[in-house]
């Protein structure tokens, strides 16, 4: 058998890739796990509502699939870029910038990226005080005064964690209220981070540096200049569903690949779960739908519990 060749090959490495290979792995499929990074789960900076983990970093949790992962057997490959699929036929052909993979089953898990603001300066300010994850970025700004764009729960995280590191902390909110949970709500108003309702930034200044943000008042209508050392950008995510709408995949308006209740995509031996299905955009929920594509995906390739046709080479 061709040593490319895999039952299964799950595209993402977050909490739906991952669940979905433990159960697949466990389960005896020969499985591969290809992906970039350990997707956005792994940048939370605190998870409290992961059921048996009163409190853990995204990072921890996420890590620790991986090794559950690959104590029952599935091989990971991080970071490996996937550039292309095809989808065609009972065998499917996965193509990264480092080799050609070929499998029965696809799961697609390749999340979401975080929204920009596409404004002035965003790009050219990038890596130079434009950030869009605390946990990578944050220490760099010990010390210094910084905002967080956005109104969430990972806004409001993010604006808390870095309320610890830096002198001041602005978090500007489009809205009359924050989106994010109401413990988390109280926690921001306790901690004393200033927050800007009814707020938009319109332009992100500086020299070689951040130096400044434009904030328009809704309400208002008035601008000013905010003197900050940082930007940290959280205003939502849009799925990484590029790679499969070109291999034939069905995605609904806003890109998320649309599924059935088993995880199946419009295409034979193809599953997606996470989120870039578009679901309730929570790790659990994500590991519940890597679960389900993993089972059927074996029920797919082995043709039912008891084998009675199995997908492969």
């Amino acid at each position: 058998m061709d040593e490319n060749y895999y039952d299964l090959i799950i595209i993402g490495v977050g909490p739906a890739g991952l669940s979905a290979a433990i159960y697949s792995a466990r389960m005896g499929l020969k499985t591969l796990v290809l992906g970039e990074s350990l997707g956005l789960a792994a940048e939370a900076t605190i998870i409290e509502n992961y059921p048996g983990f009163r409190r853990i970093s995204g990072l921890e949790l996420v890590e620790k699939m991986r090794e559950q992962a690959e104590e029952f057997g599935a091989v990971i490959h991080l970071p490996e870029t996937v550039i292309d699929l095809d989808l065609k036929g009972k065998i499917k052909s996965v193509k990264t910038e480092a080799s050609t993979y070929k499998c029965g089953a696809i799961i697609i898990a390749t999340g979401c990226i975080h929204r920009k603001l596409n404004i002035p300066g965003e790009e050219e300010f990038k890596g130079k005080g434009v950030s869009y994850c605390v946990t990578c970025d944050g220490p760099f700004f010990k010390g210094k005064k910084v905002a967080v764009v956005g109104g969430g729960n990972a806004a409001a995280t993010a604006a808390l964690y870095l309320k610890d590191l830096t002198s001041n902390v602005f978090l500007i909110h489009r809205r009359e209220d924050l989106r994010a949970d109401e413990i988390l709500k109280r926690r921001v108003i306790d901690s004393g981070v200033s927050i800007l309702f009814n707020s938009e930034v319109k332009a992100i200044v500086g020299r070689n540096f951040v130096e400044k943000v434009v904030v328009f008042n809704k309400k208002t209508g008035e601008e000013n200049l905010l003197e900050i050392d940082g930007v940290f950008i959280y205003v939502g995510e849009e799925p990484q569903s590029g790679l499969a709408k070109k291999a034939g995949v069905l995605v609904d308006d806003e890109g998320f690949i649309i599924v059935n209740r088993r995880q199946e995509t419009n295409i034979e031996g193809v599953y997606a779960a996470g989120d870039v299905t578009g679901n309730v955009r929570q790790i659990g929920t994500a590991v519940g739908e890597g679960i389900t594509a993993a089972v059927n995906s074996y029920l797919y390739l082995r043709g039912g519990w008891y084998g009675k046709e199995k997908v492969g080479v």
